[in-house]
């Protein structure tokens, strides 16, 4: 058993400012889009390319933060993400204080925002194996993953609390303060993080290639691709799917369908407690092979319910417990078998790949729905997702050790 990362001060550091940063990351994506509508009366349609404006930067900048945060020091590359984040968030009260702020502004703070955040997501991943050793990166990434989950859970919520006690300028700057708390406790680190000498030369194209060449190159990170790609296209179209189904099909109220939903952050934080030992455990081919095919068989059990609130929940306890055990599984795997040089291009490589079909996934999940009802959608759907743990399975990670 390797020792407990709780002793290693510059580890802790690290896990706080990852954590403050979720958190001020999953506030941002609450209030941003509640300053749109409760303070500029924004229309559905000007809500929707908000939202696609936050998410854009995914797609566009991915590769080009996996080659930077390879090719420099990937937690200077963190601390400027957060520092840039604060400041952008600032600015909202100055320009409320000038009576310039709209739209556009806010339009222009959501894009900012979203390539930093792309920024500090794929520097803490490629950051991490160069922080601790390979042996302690199945309980790095539980603890790392857990407040990940917790930020999804509080972080909406205190976004949501500021929006309704505070005015907009002092819940952008409530939001802001999370940053400023990250940038603090990165700051604080002592380690080293420095890349090789080599990836510090040549052109950028001829890095973020060999990134994209080792994943399609490299068996297992080719498997890890293939699995992602169906995981995330077929996430996509469930959840559009889902949505309908729960709201249309059973007619849940708001606050039915609130819970249902949240139940999956509970189980994810359950998950990434167990994610560490059951691998050591049984072997990660088997735990991502059986923790996949879990979680996908009880999305497969929604299509069949007629309404109880009770049964949605335990099911997407049950989901987010598994998944995210996946998930932490599939990332220890990654970070071992990827040299230390390329741990940033092979993450912006897989994000971008998977998350890049999630656009076409949610697409295709409303046209299923429209022609073929929201119960049969979301089943095709769900089908959809065991098609991740038959990938493991046909695969040589299913030996996996």
């Amino acid at each position: 058993m390797p020792p407990t990362l709780w002793a290693d001060r510059d580890f802790v550091r690290f896990w706080i400012g990852q954590t403050a940063s979720q958190l001020g990351a999953q506030a941002s994506q609450v209030t941003l889009p509640l300053i749109a509508v409760t303070t500029l009366g924004a229309s559905a349609a000007q809500l929707g390319l908000l939202r696609a404006v936050q998410q854009a930067p995914i797609l566009l900048f991915s590769l080009y933060f996996g080659a930077l945060a390879d090719r420099s020091r990937a937690r200077r590359l963190m601390v400027l993400s957060d520092l840039g984040r604060a400041l952008v968030l600032g600015l909202i009260p100055i320009a409320f204080l000038l009576d310039v702020f709209g739209l556009p502004w806010l339009y222009a703070v959501a894009f900012v925002t979203g390539i930093l955040m792309v920024s500090f997501d794929v520097a803490y991943q490629a950051s991490l194996p160069r922080l601790i050793g390979r042996e302690q990166l199945p309980q790095g990434n539980s603890l790392l993953e857990g407040s990940r989950s917790a930020s999804w859970i509080c972080g909406p919520a205190l976004g949501g609390g500021m929006m309704s006690l505070l005015t907009a300028p002092i819940a952008a700057l409530g939001t802001a303060a999370f940053f400023v708390v990250s940038f603090l406790s990165l700051q604080r680190i002592r380690r080293s993080d420095a890349p090789p000498p080599a990836e510090r030369v040549g052109g950028m194209l001829r890095q973020i290639r060999a990134g994209v060449t080792l994943v399609f190159g490299n068996v297992t990170l080719r498997t890890i691709a293939i699995a992602s790609c169906v995981y995330q296209f077929s996430y996509a179209a469930l959840i559009t799917a889902y949505l309908l189904f729960l709201s249309r099909t059973l007619h849940l109220s708001g606050a039915e369908l609130g819970l249902v939903l949240a139940a999956s952050g509970p189980g994810a934080l359950l998950g990434s407690y167990f994610s560490a030992s059951l691998p050591r455990r049984f072997g990660y081919g088997r735990v991502l092979i059986v923790a996949a095919l879990i979680s996908d068989v009880a999305m497969l059990c929604v299509p069949a319910l007629d309404g109880s609130v009770v049964l949605l929940m335990v099911l997407n306890f049950l989901y987010g417990t598994f998944s995210q055990t996946v998930d932490i599984a599939t990332m220890a795997i990654r970070q071992t078998v990827t040299p230390l040089e390329l741990q940033g291009r092979v993450v912006a490589t897989l994000n971008f790949l998977g998350l890049g079909l999630m656009p076409i996934g949610s697409l295709v999940g409303g046209v299923l729905a429209a022609h073929l009802g929201n119960r049969s959608a979301l089943l095709l759907a769900a089908l959809g997702l065991c098609l991740s743990p038959l990938t493991f399975l046909l695969s040589p990670l299913r030996k996996l050790r």
